[in-house]
């Protein structure tokens, strides 16, 4: 059967979390020995699985490159042993943008299978329609919506998504990250409705980015036309979804990431700190010393983590106006403190 012939028979199946979708997944496609071509700007968790367990249990090893580096994506792949190429759509937290198509392209030509984390931009990008093989999200984010729910999902080929159920070698029916009944019949009631939240998450994102630099802080927000992914992520996207509903605000020090996130939680009430995504509320969290903490300080810097690096994820509760003060006034209450450094 051709690649194209599976793209056009997929399947879906649901996990009990983000995590076991991404290593039954790659447990599922690669075997003992087998190699794995992957972004250096990752989730920590799935950093560290691939870094450390998955050679350690499977005898499965990682080459992390600069994903944007086509040239050194292309010379990582070791002929007949790598069976990956892994990548974020849009990485967490330095919002990378993979040219997905081409990356797919360069992937094929060598017979190796493309399995993109599309949890930062559901409705945003299609990686199937761009060329992937297999899409993983963490449903716990932006799909759930509600910041209460532990989910994950697999979308690829039957043949695929079949072989991880069989009987004998499947990583879904073998490893048990089944998702519960009751957690399942609450998704199938929020899905409906995720292109709305989508569409407003970016808006406001989008506005918040753009007075913000306005204003002389170190956005990172892929909708703004000075991000270098910018022109890429515009070439890509589905029409009228936006950019994403991520943006990060650089600090450049834990210590001024931590006072600013006070004052937006405490003083102003603009969100809460919490590691988490894609909830109503503005959710913030400085990812050098949260959701990355499992990468050491060399990988950080790699990945272009700086250690004040604020990620936000922007809600869509309340007015987008009343929201804009919040943040405006905590912004403020920075500046009257001396920590607010500005490009």
């Amino acid at each position: 059967m051709t690649r194209e012939a599976l793209r056009l028979n997929p399947r879906t199946c649901s996990t009990c979390t983000g995590m076991s979708a991404i290593s039954s997944v790659l447990m599922q496609l690669c075997s003992s020995g087998g190699h794995i071509v992957a972004s250096q700007a990752l989730y920590g968790g799935t950093h560290a699985l691939l870094t450390h367990f998955l050679p350690r249990a499977c005898n499965i090893t990682t080459t992390f490159v600069d994903i944007r580096d086509h040239a050194e994506v292309a010379a990582a792949v070791v002929q007949g042993r790598t069976k990956v190429l892994y990548f974020e759509s849009v990485s967490n937290p330095t919002l990378t943008v993979a040219d997905t198509p081409e990356l797919c392209r360069l992937a094929h030509d060598k017979g190796v299978t493309v399995v993109v984390d599309n949890t930062f931009a559901p409705m945003v990008l299609s990686p199937a329609r761009l060329g992937a093989d297999v899409v993983v999200h963490s449903i716990s984010k932006f799909i759930s919506g509600g910041a209460d729910i532990i989910a994950g999902a697999v979308c690829g080929p039957a043949k695929l998504v079949n072989s991880m159920m069989d009987l004998h070698q499947g990583a879904l029916m073998l490893l048990g990250p089944t998702m519960n009944a009751k957690v399942a019949f609450e998704l199938s009631e929020r899905i409906p409705h995720l292109a709305l939240r989508m569409k407003e998450h970016c808006n406001r994102a989008l506005t918040f980015a753009t007075r913000l630099k306005k204003m002389g802080l170190k956005v990172v927000y892929p909708g703004l036309e000075d991000h270098p992914d910018h022109v890429l992520l515009k070439s890509m996207a589905n029409k009228d979804y936006g950019y994403g509903g991520i943006m990060c605000v650089d600090m450049e020090t834990e210590e001024r990431a931590n006072r600013l996130m006070h004052h937006l939680q405490n003083v102003t009430q603009f969100g809460f700190m919490a590691v988490s995504l894609g909830y109503y509320e503005t959710l913030m969290s400085c990812s050098g010393s949260s959701t990355s903490s499992e990468m050491s300080e060399e990988e950080q810097t790699l990945a272009g983590i700086s250690p004040g690096l604020v990620r936000m994820s922007v809600g869509y509760i309340g007015t987008l106006e009343q929201r804009w003060g919040q943040l405006e006034k905590a912004i403020a209450r920075m500046g009257e403190f001396g920590l607010l450094k500005k490009n």
